[in-house]
């Protein structure tokens, strides 16, 4: 660890220049004292620093003075695929690996080339958190993330809507969607012969407990985690499209459907027929079970009508009736 924080350090001054011991302690997230024992110890070895006195000062390396022990460990290479989103890295357990393997890379680029990656880093940020919701509480995924890399069994205690349920889980990745943590693991048959090994996906965050096997398991030949989570990911959107809603919209419920619907809001605006005399549109969208579109469609409050299906139309009839009586209305 302290050979880790060495190199780091070396690192810092090499690509950084001139820093104080606060600085440095605050990057490495140590005490000031650590610091200056550890900077006494790289002279010790033999490596140029020198400490310039006054509010100005700081520690610096010997000027033309650059290390060539840049070499990536294979946890360093890893993290490098988590390189713009370091939350997500810090997630995995992978956040000192991250600022470490970013450090030797540009310690190793040219001086131009790290400029420019410099300016990269601060220029562009990638927040992979959901708008209005807190990030789920995952405990558990540094552990489920060694399992996926060391291809060990996992006993899962799982929460799933119809209750709780434990399984023993062959991790084969993670996926990172709209903030939330997803683990994609193969599942071991039921009894009989006709039952088969399947692939499931479990949301990290409902992992009650978890404990890590020393038992391994071979993965899937040509399995592609990619392909996987696009197909399965079209497969859970058809599923939950159970119908098509017929809708007399207005122009301000026009312009709310993409941003409260998403893609099939926009292409429900795409689509539209001409305004009637009002202005109001004739748009079809598609929706899921009737109690999801009952409440996704209240939230268009009196800005739309629903023309159909019959069936959805006589839900929010219902659905208003019971808000009129709840108001007070007559």
């Amino acid at each position: 660890m302290r050979a880790d924080r060495l190199m780091s350090l070396l690192l810092l001054l090499q690509t950084r220049g001139r820093m104080t011991a606060a600085e440095l302690a605050e990057e490495l997230e140590v005490s000031v004292r650590t610091i200056h024992r550890d900077v006494e110890s790289l002279s010790t070895a033999g490596i140029p620093i020198y400490a310039d006195r006054g509010p100005l000062g700081g520690f610096r390396l010997m000027e033309g003075y650059r290390t060539r022990l840049t070499g990536l460990t294979g946890a360093e290479a890893g993290s490098l695929f988590l390189a713009g989103l370091p939350a997500a890295a810090a997630d995995l357990g992978l956040g000192a690996e991250l600022t470490t393997a970013q450090l030797k890379l540009q310690a190793a680029l040219p001086t131009e080339l790290g400029e420019r990656a410099k300016r990269i880093q601060e220029r562009f940020h990638l927040d992979a958190t959901a708008w209005f919701r807190e990030a789920d509480a995952v405990p558990y995924l540094a552990q489920v993330a060694e399992a996926v890399w060391g291809q060990r069994v996992l006993r899962a205690h799982y929460r799933r809507w119809r209750g709780e349920v434990c399984r023993d889980l062959r991790p084969l990745g993670i996926v990172l969607k709209g903030g939330i943590w997803y683990l994609v693991a193969l599942v071991a048959g039921g009894a009989g012969a006709a039952s088969e090994d399947a692939v499931r996906t479990y949301r990290v965050s409902r992992f009650i407990a978890l404990d890590s096997t020393e038992e391994p398991f071979e993965r899937p030949t040509g399995f592609d985690l990619a392909a996987y989570w696009e197909e399965s990911s079209q497969r859970l959107e058809a599923m939950h499209r159970q119908g098509t809603a017929i809708l007399r919209v207005s122009p301000r419920a026009l312009r709310l459907l993409p941003m409260q619907f998403g893609a099939v809001g926009r292409q429900a605006v795409e689509t539209s027929g001409p305004p009637d005399a009002d202005g109001w549109v004739r748009v079809e969208m598609p929706v899921e079970s009737q109690p999801v579109a009952v409440s996704d469609l209240l939230r268009l409050g009196t800005e739309a009508e629903v023309l159909g299906p019959p069936e959805l139309r006589d839900a929010l009839t219902r659905a208003v009736g019971v808000l009129a009586r709840r108001y007070g209305v007559s």
